[in-house]
């Protein structure tokens, strides 16, 4: 069938099709019906899996989407053919059964069939008073959630029998009717609410905005109604068996006695109150007091989990001690229970490593990597902004490094709030918890440098005003945040708030380290890290990175004493004091890459040369001028007039990069030097040859390769005779200006790789300032001039086809060539998935992105991710089998 306009067909074809039609209203669900996810929805293709397991599931029918639409245009079903097939006098459930559960839909309706006579029979078996209590709970359910009345008219003090009466005649005052009392009437009310609430404008593009596509379907399933209630042991209740924040595997859940559908978890109802699952030091538990039925729901734990391949939660009734399974959806659990779950399931054979691997969005692992606000939590939103790097941090504000230096001095954990990081800051947020700045955006300071200490941050955060003389932060709406204020930073949000929330503690357990080993025996593209000092460098040794694939060395000089030579270094005119600066700088930068050889023990470590945008090792403020005139020896007033002398227009397109080293040529034969003399001494002391990576940054000619290669060389050389030991190196270059791209099968004669600097390849290509653009690329989202922000989902049409471009055309000129991606984007699976289809080498990323691209690797490797429901991917797998069936024909 097409759709609901079909049966609207007239002469003796529209009546065979009308009569196929209310034929085919409904299915029963027994163990052979002809029922798919596609069809009727999940839930329904789960109760038939449980029934096909020998579950004791009330008997039910299902209502397919094709049908629920019609309804929704006011085509009912054969309704008395319906409710035949629950015998006489049913008492039933109505519940939606979408494909998938994370759409939203209309809630359930319960007890439908309830009136007059069914109360008075049921208070000979339940009790008077339950009877009563279950049949104003079924009015109010009515008149509010399907008639959709004013819910403060049915609002009563208590279950009694005056309030039932007193609603009743309510409900007749509001509609000018009397309740129905005909079990038909109520359900085609029922039927026609859930379906109408699904076709309706909000609810459409709530789903939408969930994932759902714009024509996803509305399956119901009608289902008699087991109740807990009455006589011996009866009750309701679910059942997981694992716990759903740890994933340990322990029969979890609650029972409430005297109780229908899930009340155990919503707290209605149940005079005798709840008891957990299991026994133990809590309180009560159903397996202290009815060990039977605590065995059943044990055993029916262990079959869904084995059958269904799939951690369950079950939903349960107790009816007079008999034990009835109403349903059964796929457990919600933490990012830490799902790993653990899906490395159980593979070790005990239940599904293959392949599916465990990709069972797991890469993107979930960030919640194993950092702390996270606990979901449970209480949540006070202060502030808003771009989600720059992920977890979460509890602390005091600051408004300053210096501030935040001295809270860390005296124990205290703090949040600094800055409008935008500088490297001045560099001491503050290296003792923070978390970061906080008013503008830029996912590639500013701020969100780079906390990315690489794996802290919280948040970043342009619109909305609020920074006083930082008067240590203040003022809100939208007045209100007003000091100096010392308790705040917490939720990075995976991109929200900061109130005081101090619960935390969970990040989890890289066993099961973590398990899942990423099967993926890296089955990924096929290279992970590196981006690392610019020997912490970042055992951070990404932590999380297995096969090297470094980007090491900034300018972000080696941010510390007190480093930052005053280098500031020396630029500063002067002479070069033999420049000469003298960079004499005591290179043991710093030998030591510092003779770590970085050694932890990553013979992996390949990629060094860029400075690539100093000056400006950010100038001093801006009067404090840290007066401390470089001390330093120099020089009046404050020539400092300030350098300072002025120096500063350029636009110093992000100014003299940085292999400008800087063409123009003062000393400072990156220092460099070379030093990474030299480190090689021989690690090669020395590990007893293997390191071979180094040395990249040169913002090349845009060919004949700055040459220049800098034929310097490079001849330090090569002269360490090599002052050594007495040989050793080899390559030579690469950062491609981060279009014309580099463009011009690559040039360049490439003297490279060994190119690695594409997505960071400024994407602010050249554009046009934009990566600091700036936060402030209005919410908008030009929203209105569709970019389909996401650039600078943080790399851009395909543009970018990508400048990195293709370059690829290509090193490629034809050397095929050799290595070729790679360093930006920010290289923790990006999208950003993979482009990689890898273009034949790179390998993408490298901030440390604590390397095991969410070692996932994302293996995902693409392995051909994308299953969604959605055991039963869901099954049906998939048929559909696609007779798809290639049909092909093959």
């Amino acid at each position: 069938m097409s759709g609901g306009k079909s049966y609207l067909n007239g002469g003796k074809e529209g009546a065979a099709v009308q009569h196929y039609a209310r034929f085919n209203d409904f299915t029963l669900i027994t163990p052979t019906a002809s029922m798919s996810a596609a069809v009727h929805g999940g839930r329904a293709k789960c109760l038939q899996r449980l029934v096909r397991l020998g579950l004791p599931v009330p008997r039910t029918v299902a209502l397919s989407y094709d049908v629920v639409h019609r309804i929704a245009e006011g085509h009912m079903p054969d309704l008395p053919r319906l409710l035949s097939a629950f015998g006489r006098e049913p008492l039933l459930s109505v519940r939606p059964s979408s494909m998938d559960a994370e759409w939203g839909g209309p809630g359930a309706v319960l007890n439908v069939g309830m009136c007059d006579a069914r109360r008075d029979a049921l208070a000979g078996t339940i009790g008077e008073e339950a009877a009563t209590a279950l049949y104003l709970r079924f009015v109010q359910a009515y008149a509010v959630d399907v008639l959709r009345l004013d819910p403060d008219a049915f609002a009563v003090p208590d279950a009694s029998a005056s309030s039932l009466a007193a609603a009743l005649q309510t409900f007749e005052e509001e509609t000018d009717e009397p309740f129905p009392q005909e079990a038909g009437v109520q359900l085609a009310e029922v039927l026609r609410s859930m379906a109408r609430s699904w076709e309706s404008t909000s609810v459409r593009l709530l789903r939408q905005a969930r994932g759902a596509p714009a024509d996803a379907g509305l399956g119901l399933v009608v289902q008699t109604m087991a109740l807990g209630l009455g006589p011996g042991e009866s009750g309701s209740g679910v059942v997981r068996g694992m716990d759903p924040a740890t994933g340990e595997h322990t029969m979890n859940g609650r029972y409430l006695r005297q109780s229908i559908f899930r009340d155990a978890l919503t707290g209605t109802g149940g005079p005798e109150g709840a008891l957990y699952l299991a026994a133990d030091q809590r309180g009560a538990s159903l397996e202290s007091e009815a060990p039977g039925i605590f065995a059943e729901l044990t055993e029916f734990s262990r079959i869904c989990r084995k059958r269904l391949r799939e951690e369950m939660e079950i939903e349960f009734s107790v009816a007079g001690g008999t034990l009835h399974v109403l349903d059964a959806v796929r457990m919600q659990r933490s990012s830490r229970a799902a790993v653990k779950a899906v490395v159980d399931l593979a070790e005990d054979g239940i599904i293959p490593r392949e599916e465990a691997i990709l069972r797991i969005e890469p993107r979930a692992l960030s919640q194993l990597l950092h702390r996270q606000v606990d979901p449970d939590a209480r949540r006070e939103v202060i502030l808003k902004g771009i989600a720059a790097s992920p977890g979460a941090a509890t602390g005091r504000l600051v408004f300053s490094a210096m501030a935040a230096q001295t809270a860390a001095s005296q124990g205290d954990a703090c949040i600094l709030l800055r409008r935008e990081t500088t490297p001045e800051d560099i001491r503050g947020m290296h003792v923070a918890s978390a970061i906080v700045t008013e503008r830029g955006g996912m590639s500013s300071h701020a969100a780079v440098i906390a990315r690489g200490l794996g802290l919280p941050c948040i970043v342009g955060a619109v909305g609020s005003r920074i006083d930082t003389r008067e240590r203040t932060v003022t809100l939208k709406d007045g209100r007003v945040f000091r100096e010392g204020d308790m705040v917490t930073v939720d990075g995976s949000a991109g929200v900061a708030l109130e005081g101090a929330a619960p935390l969970l503690e990040p989890m890289l357990d066993g099961p973590f380290t398990t899942l990423l080993g099967w993926a890296d025996k089955v990924r096929d593209i290279g992970i590196r890290a981006n690392a610019d000092t020997p912490d970042d460098a055992r951070t990404a040794e932590t999380f297995l990175a096969e090297g470094i694939g980007l090491c900034r060395t300018e972000h080696m000089f941010f510390e007190d004493a480093r930052l005053t030579l280098m500031r020396e270094m630029i500063f002067t005119d002479d070069s033999k004091d420049r000469a003298a600066s960079l004499e005591r700088l290179l043991p710093m930068q030998r030591r510092d890459f003779a770590d970085l050889f050694h932890i990553m023990a013979g992996r390949p470590v990629c060094i860029r040369l400075f690539d100093l945008p000056l400006h950010e090792f100038l001093p801006r403020d009067r404090e840290d001028q007066r401390a470089l005139a001390d330093a120099l020896d020089l009046p404050l007033s020539d400092v300030v007039r350098r300072v002025q002398n120096m500063s350029e227009f636009n110093p992000m397109l100014g003299m940085r990069g292999v400008r800087l080293g063409i123009t003062v040529p000393e400072i990156y034969e220092m460099q070379a030097r030093a990474i030299f003399e480190a090689t021989v001494q690690a090669s020395r002391e590990t007893g293997s040859p390191v071979v180094p990576e040395i990249m040169i940054p913002l090349v845009s000619a060919r004949r700055e390769v040459e220049l800098v290669k034929t310097r490079v060389d001849a330090v090569a050389a002269a360490v090599k005779n002052e050594s007495g030991e040989t050793f080899e190196y390559r030579l690469g270059v950062m491609v981060e200006t279009p014309r580099a791209a463009l011009r690559a099968g040039e360049i490439s004669d003297h490279a060994a790789f190119l690695s594409f600097g997505t960071n400024d390849l994407t602010q050249m290509t554009y046009g934009l300032s990566r600091d700036d653009a936060g402030r209005f690329m919410g908008a030009y989202v929203a209105e569709g001039v970019f389909p996401e922000d650039p600078f943080h989902t790399l851009d395909l049409d543009g970018v990508g086809e400048l990195l293709l471009l370059g690829a290509e055309r090193a490629r034809e000129n050397r095929p050799d060539i290595t070729v790679s991606l360093c930006g920010e984007h290289g923790g990006d699976p999208d950003t993979i998935a482009f990689c890898r289809a273009a034949g790179f080498d390998y993408v490298s990323c901030s440390p604590f992105r390397v095991p969410v691209a070692r996932l994302a690797a293996a995902h693409l490797a392995l051909g994308g991710t299953p969604h959605g429901t055991p039963w869901e991917r099954e049906d998939a797998a048929n559909a696609a089998g007779a798809g290639a069936a049909i092909r093959r024909l």
